[in-house]
Protein backbone atom coordinates (compact mmCIF):
# COMPACT_ATOMS: atom_id res chain seq x y z
CA UNK A 1 0.00 0.00 0.00
CA UNK A 2 1.59 3.49 -0.64
CA UNK A 3 1.96 5.71 1.89
CA UNK A 4 2.78 9.37 2.39
CA UNK A 5 3.23 9.18 6.54
CA UNK A 6 3.73 6.68 8.98
CA UNK A 7 3.28 2.93 8.34
CA UNK A 8 0.07 1.70 9.73
CA UNK A 9 1.45 -0.16 12.31
CA UNK A 10 3.43 2.95 13.70
CA UNK A 11 0.33 5.19 13.21
CA UNK A 12 -1.38 3.18 15.62
CA UNK A 13 1.09 3.84 18.37
CA UNK A 14 2.10 6.99 17.64
CA UNK A 15 1.63 9.66 20.84
CA UNK A 16 2.17 13.45 19.10
CA UNK A 17 5.71 15.31 18.48
CA UNK A 18 4.46 18.71 19.63
CA UNK A 19 5.45 19.76 23.36
CA UNK A 20 3.01 20.49 25.80
CA UNK A 21 3.24 23.54 27.96
CA UNK A 22 3.48 22.71 31.65
CA UNK A 23 0.62 24.53 32.81
CA UNK A 24 -1.85 23.22 29.84
CA UNK A 25 -4.70 22.08 32.56
CA UNK A 26 -4.44 25.58 34.55
CA UNK A 27 -4.18 27.40 30.96
CA UNK A 28 -7.71 25.78 30.03
CA UNK A 29 -9.50 25.64 33.57
CA UNK A 30 -8.99 28.99 33.61
CA UNK A 31 -10.36 29.54 30.26
CA UNK A 32 -13.16 27.64 31.09
CA UNK A 33 -14.15 30.27 34.28
CA UNK A 34 -13.82 33.49 32.06
CA UNK A 35 -16.47 31.66 29.39
CA UNK A 36 -18.51 30.44 32.62
CA UNK A 37 -18.84 34.19 34.22
CA UNK A 38 -19.57 35.09 30.65
CA UNK A 39 -23.38 36.27 30.41
CA UNK A 40 -24.24 34.82 26.98
CA UNK A 41 -27.19 36.73 25.96
CA UNK A 42 -29.10 34.00 23.85
CA UNK A 43 -31.33 35.27 21.18
CA UNK A 44 -33.44 33.27 19.09
CA UNK A 45 -34.74 34.84 15.62
CA UNK A 46 -36.64 32.68 13.01
CA UNK A 47 -35.31 31.96 9.64
CA UNK A 48 -36.42 33.41 6.27
CA UNK A 49 -35.90 29.64 5.39
CA UNK A 50 -38.20 26.82 6.96
CA UNK A 51 -39.66 23.56 6.04
CA UNK A 52 -43.22 22.02 7.50
CA UNK A 53 -41.35 19.22 9.98
CA UNK A 54 -39.06 21.32 11.78
CA UNK A 55 -38.79 25.40 13.05
CA UNK A 56 -35.29 27.12 11.55
CA UNK A 57 -34.18 29.76 13.81
CA UNK A 58 -30.69 31.83 13.75
CA UNK A 59 -29.28 31.68 17.49
CA UNK A 60 -26.92 34.67 19.07
CA UNK A 61 -24.76 34.62 21.96
CA UNK A 62 -22.41 36.27 23.83
CA UNK A 63 -18.75 34.17 23.87
CA UNK A 64 -15.41 35.30 25.88
CA UNK A 65 -14.20 38.38 24.73
CA UNK A 66 -17.52 39.90 24.13
CA UNK A 67 -17.98 38.35 20.29
CA UNK A 68 -21.18 37.84 19.40
CA UNK A 69 -21.82 34.13 18.04
CA UNK A 70 -24.03 32.93 15.30
CA UNK A 71 -25.75 29.49 15.30
CA UNK A 72 -28.07 27.99 12.72
CA UNK A 73 -30.71 26.19 15.46
CA UNK A 74 -33.48 23.64 13.41
CA UNK A 75 -36.01 22.14 15.50
CA UNK A 76 -37.60 19.13 14.92
CA UNK A 77 -41.41 19.46 15.65
CA UNK A 78 -42.51 16.36 15.48
CA UNK A 79 -41.01 15.01 18.82
CA UNK A 80 -42.16 15.80 22.11
CA UNK A 81 -39.60 18.26 24.17
CA UNK A 82 -36.89 17.18 25.41
CA UNK A 83 -34.93 16.33 21.95
CA UNK A 84 -31.28 14.58 21.24
CA UNK A 85 -29.58 17.40 19.73
CA UNK A 86 -26.77 17.10 17.79
CA UNK A 87 -23.70 20.16 17.52
CA UNK A 88 -22.20 20.53 14.20
CA UNK A 89 -18.60 22.11 13.27
CA UNK A 90 -17.59 23.27 9.56
CA UNK A 91 -14.24 23.06 8.25
CA UNK A 92 -11.31 26.04 7.67
CA UNK A 93 -12.83 29.34 6.71
CA UNK A 94 -16.02 28.40 5.62
CA UNK A 95 -20.02 28.43 7.75
CA UNK A 96 -22.06 27.05 8.53
CA UNK A 97 -23.59 26.01 5.44
CA UNK A 98 -27.04 25.66 4.29
CA UNK A 99 -30.13 25.14 6.49
CA UNK A 100 -30.79 22.18 3.83
CA UNK A 101 -27.77 19.98 4.93
CA UNK A 102 -29.34 20.08 8.59
CA UNK A 103 -32.58 18.61 7.75
CA UNK A 104 -31.61 15.04 7.74
CA UNK A 105 -31.07 15.18 11.44
CA UNK A 106 -34.36 17.25 12.14
CA UNK A 107 -36.05 14.37 10.23
CA UNK A 108 -35.24 12.32 12.85
CA UNK A 109 -35.79 13.99 15.58
CA UNK A 110 -33.19 15.55 16.45
CA UNK A 111 -32.35 19.37 17.29
CA UNK A 112 -29.12 20.88 15.23
CA UNK A 113 -27.12 23.62 16.72
CA UNK A 114 -24.16 24.59 13.82
CA UNK A 115 -22.20 27.27 14.45
CA UNK A 116 -20.12 29.56 12.66
CA UNK A 117 -16.90 29.77 13.51
CA UNK A 118 -15.76 33.56 14.64
CA UNK A 119 -14.01 35.44 11.89
CA UNK A 120 -14.40 33.31 8.88
CA UNK A 121 -16.76 32.59 6.63
CA UNK A 122 -20.24 33.40 8.88
CA UNK A 123 -21.59 35.64 11.06
CA UNK A 124 -20.17 35.27 13.83
CA UNK A 125 -17.63 38.05 15.46
CA UNK A 126 -13.80 38.07 15.17
CA UNK A 127 -13.50 40.98 17.91
CA UNK A 128 -9.62 40.81 17.78
CA UNK A 129 -7.07 43.06 19.46
CA UNK A 130 -3.99 41.24 19.88
CA UNK A 131 -0.41 42.15 18.98
CA UNK A 132 1.62 40.73 16.17
CA UNK A 133 0.78 39.66 13.16
CA UNK A 134 -2.85 39.72 11.88
CA UNK A 135 -1.62 39.45 7.70
CA UNK A 136 -3.02 35.82 7.14
CA UNK A 137 -3.95 32.72 9.66
CA UNK A 138 -5.97 32.25 12.57
CA UNK A 139 -3.88 29.75 13.94
CA UNK A 140 -0.66 31.92 14.76
CA UNK A 141 -3.25 34.52 15.93
CA UNK A 142 -1.87 35.87 19.19
CA UNK A 143 1.08 34.28 19.04
CA UNK A 144 2.72 37.09 19.87
CA UNK A 145 0.81 38.25 22.50
CA UNK A 146 0.25 36.58 25.78
CA UNK A 147 -0.74 33.20 25.58
CA UNK A 148 -4.41 33.92 26.76
CA UNK A 149 -5.15 35.59 23.29
CA UNK A 150 -4.28 32.70 20.64
CA UNK A 151 -7.23 33.30 18.75
CA UNK A 152 -8.47 29.17 18.77
CA UNK A 153 -8.32 29.90 22.29
CA UNK A 154 -11.23 31.63 22.05
CA UNK A 155 -12.87 29.37 19.27
CA UNK A 156 -12.74 26.75 21.59
CA UNK A 157 -14.58 28.26 24.39
CA UNK A 158 -17.00 29.16 22.23
CA UNK A 159 -17.36 25.41 21.06
CA UNK A 160 -17.84 24.70 24.88
CA UNK A 161 -20.09 27.63 25.62
CA UNK A 162 -22.26 26.65 23.05
CA UNK A 163 -22.47 23.04 24.56
CA UNK A 164 -23.44 24.13 27.72
CA UNK A 165 -26.13 26.95 26.58
CA UNK A 166 -27.69 23.50 24.56
CA UNK A 167 -27.52 21.11 27.32
CA UNK A 168 -29.29 23.38 29.67
CA UNK A 169 -32.33 24.30 27.09
CA UNK A 170 -35.63 23.00 28.44
CA UNK A 171 -36.48 21.72 25.19
CA UNK A 172 -33.38 19.95 24.44
CA UNK A 173 -32.33 15.85 26.08
CA UNK A 174 -29.18 17.27 27.82
CA UNK A 175 -27.79 13.43 28.24
CA UNK A 176 -27.93 13.19 24.46
CA UNK A 177 -26.38 15.84 23.10
CA UNK A 178 -23.54 15.22 20.14
CA UNK A 179 -21.12 16.29 18.00
CA UNK A 180 -19.98 16.13 14.63
CA UNK A 181 -17.56 17.82 12.19
CA UNK A 182 -15.02 17.35 9.11
CA UNK A 183 -11.17 18.97 9.14
CA UNK A 184 -11.54 22.34 11.01
CA UNK A 185 -14.94 21.02 12.45
CA UNK A 186 -13.52 17.57 13.52
CA UNK A 187 -11.07 19.34 15.45
CA UNK A 188 -14.17 21.53 17.14
CA UNK A 189 -15.99 18.21 17.55
CA UNK A 190 -13.01 16.82 19.71
CA UNK A 191 -12.42 19.80 21.24
CA UNK A 192 -15.94 20.62 22.55
CA UNK A 193 -16.37 17.00 23.98
CA UNK A 194 -12.87 17.81 26.10
CA UNK A 195 -14.13 20.85 27.43
CA UNK A 196 -17.79 19.51 27.95
CA UNK A 197 -17.72 16.41 29.57
CA UNK A 198 -21.81 15.99 29.37
CA UNK A 199 -21.12 15.69 25.56
CA UNK A 200 -22.20 11.94 25.01
CA UNK A 201 -20.96 11.05 21.39
CA UNK A 202 -18.00 12.79 19.07
CA UNK A 203 -17.97 12.12 15.40
CA UNK A 204 -14.86 13.81 13.55
CA UNK A 205 -13.37 13.13 10.13
CA UNK A 206 -9.39 14.25 9.71
CA UNK A 207 -9.38 16.42 12.70
CA UNK A 208 -7.19 19.77 11.68
CA UNK A 209 -5.29 21.34 14.63
CA UNK A 210 -3.21 18.66 15.84
CA UNK A 211 0.29 18.14 16.16
CA UNK A 212 1.37 21.10 14.72
CA UNK A 213 5.29 20.67 14.88
CA UNK A 214 4.82 16.97 13.25
CA UNK A 215 3.15 19.00 10.34
CA UNK A 216 6.35 21.22 9.73
CA UNK A 217 8.82 18.28 10.26
CA UNK A 218 6.94 17.09 7.24
CA UNK A 219 7.38 19.98 4.95
CA UNK A 220 3.34 19.93 4.86
CA UNK A 221 3.08 23.33 6.79
CA UNK A 222 0.95 24.38 3.45
CA UNK A 223 -2.25 24.62 2.74
CA UNK A 224 -4.77 24.74 5.66
CA UNK A 225 -1.04 25.27 7.95
CA UNK A 226 0.80 27.57 5.84
CA UNK A 227 0.18 29.92 8.64
CA UNK A 228 3.70 28.11 10.36
CA UNK A 229 5.91 27.93 7.38
CA UNK A 230 5.04 32.16 6.90
CA UNK A 231 5.91 32.65 10.59
CA UNK A 232 9.16 31.67 10.82
CA UNK A 233 9.90 32.83 7.30
CA UNK A 234 8.40 36.85 8.60
CA UNK A 235 8.82 36.59 12.37
CA UNK A 236 12.00 34.08 13.15
CA UNK A 237 14.00 33.29 10.13
CA UNK A 238 16.86 31.40 11.35
CA UNK A 239 14.46 29.57 13.74
CA UNK A 240 16.43 30.75 17.26
CA UNK A 241 11.78 30.13 18.68
CA UNK A 242 11.63 26.56 17.60
CA UNK A 243 10.76 25.46 20.79
CA UNK A 244 9.07 28.61 22.23
CA UNK A 245 7.17 28.80 19.40
CA UNK A 246 5.51 25.13 19.45
CA UNK A 247 4.83 25.16 22.99
CA UNK A 248 3.00 28.32 23.09
CA UNK A 249 1.13 26.35 20.04
CA UNK A 250 0.89 23.23 22.03
CA UNK A 251 -2.11 25.41 24.44
CA UNK A 252 -4.54 24.60 21.03
CA UNK A 253 -3.03 21.37 19.90
CA UNK A 254 -6.33 19.20 20.05
CA UNK A 255 -3.79 15.83 20.69
CA UNK A 256 -3.35 17.62 23.97
CA UNK A 257 -7.14 18.25 24.72
CA UNK A 258 -7.91 14.66 23.51
CA UNK A 259 -6.67 12.79 26.66
CA UNK A 260 -9.87 14.72 28.64
CA UNK A 261 -12.71 13.21 26.18
CA UNK A 262 -15.07 11.52 27.94
CA UNK A 263 -17.78 10.65 25.27
CA UNK A 264 -17.97 7.41 22.71
CA UNK A 265 -15.57 8.45 19.91
CA UNK A 266 -15.78 7.83 16.27
CA UNK A 267 -12.77 9.21 13.98
CA UNK A 268 -12.19 8.49 10.26
CA UNK A 269 -8.96 9.32 8.40
CA UNK A 270 -7.78 8.66 5.13
CA UNK A 271 -4.47 7.61 4.75
CA UNK A 272 -3.53 10.09 1.94
CA UNK A 273 -4.30 13.24 4.02
CA UNK A 274 -1.73 15.66 3.15
CA UNK A 275 -3.71 18.59 4.32
CA UNK A 276 -3.95 16.83 7.83
CA UNK A 277 -1.31 14.07 7.92
CA UNK A 278 -2.26 11.22 9.05
CA UNK A 279 0.26 11.33 12.24
CA UNK A 280 -0.98 14.03 13.11
CA UNK A 281 -4.39 12.33 13.12
CA UNK A 282 -3.75 9.04 15.53
CA UNK A 283 -1.92 11.46 17.41
CA UNK A 284 -5.01 12.53 19.28
CA UNK A 285 -7.02 9.80 18.50
CA UNK A 286 -4.42 7.36 20.19
CA UNK A 287 -4.48 9.96 23.23
CA UNK A 288 -8.39 9.37 23.80
CA UNK A 289 -9.11 7.14 27.04
CA UNK A 290 -12.76 6.76 26.61
CA UNK A 291 -14.58 4.41 24.42
CA UNK A 292 -13.66 4.84 20.23
CA UNK A 293 -13.34 3.65 17.00
CA UNK A 294 -11.47 4.28 13.60
CA UNK A 295 -12.75 4.41 10.44
CA UNK A 296 -9.56 4.36 7.79
CA UNK A 297 -10.25 4.89 4.11
CA UNK A 298 -6.26 3.63 2.72
CA UNK A 299 -6.50 5.38 -0.88
CA UNK A 300 -8.48 8.63 0.23
CA UNK A 301 -6.86 11.82 1.09
CA UNK A 302 -8.78 15.51 2.42
CA UNK A 303 -12.11 14.49 0.52
CA UNK A 304 -15.08 12.81 0.54
CA UNK A 305 -15.11 9.62 2.28
CA UNK A 306 -17.53 7.11 0.68
CA UNK A 307 -20.02 6.54 2.49
CA UNK A 308 -19.14 7.95 5.94
CA UNK A 309 -21.86 10.44 6.16
CA UNK A 310 -24.71 7.35 6.94
CA UNK A 311 -21.57 5.51 9.01
CA UNK A 312 -21.83 9.37 11.42
CA UNK A 313 -25.75 8.99 11.06
CA UNK A 314 -25.91 6.03 12.30
CA UNK A 315 -23.38 6.55 14.88
CA UNK A 316 -24.87 9.12 16.49
CA UNK A 317 -28.21 7.71 15.96
CA UNK A 318 -28.16 4.89 17.98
Amino acid sequence: MPTIDLPLSELKVYKGTNPKPVDFDDYWERGLSEMRAVDPQVHFKKSDFQVPFATCYDMYFTGVKGARIHVKYVKPVSVSDPAPAVLMFHGYSMNAGDWSSKLAYAALGHAVFAMDVRGQGGESEDVGGVKGNTLKGHIIRGLDDDKDNLFFRDVYLDCAQLAQIVIGMDEIDGANVSATGWSQGGALTLVCASLEPRIKKAAAVYPFLSDFKRVWELDLAIDAYEDIKHYFRRFDPQHKRVEEVFTTLGYIDIQHLAERIQAKTLMATGLMDTICPPSTQFAAFNRIKSEKQLEIYPDFSHENLPGLHDIIMQYLRS
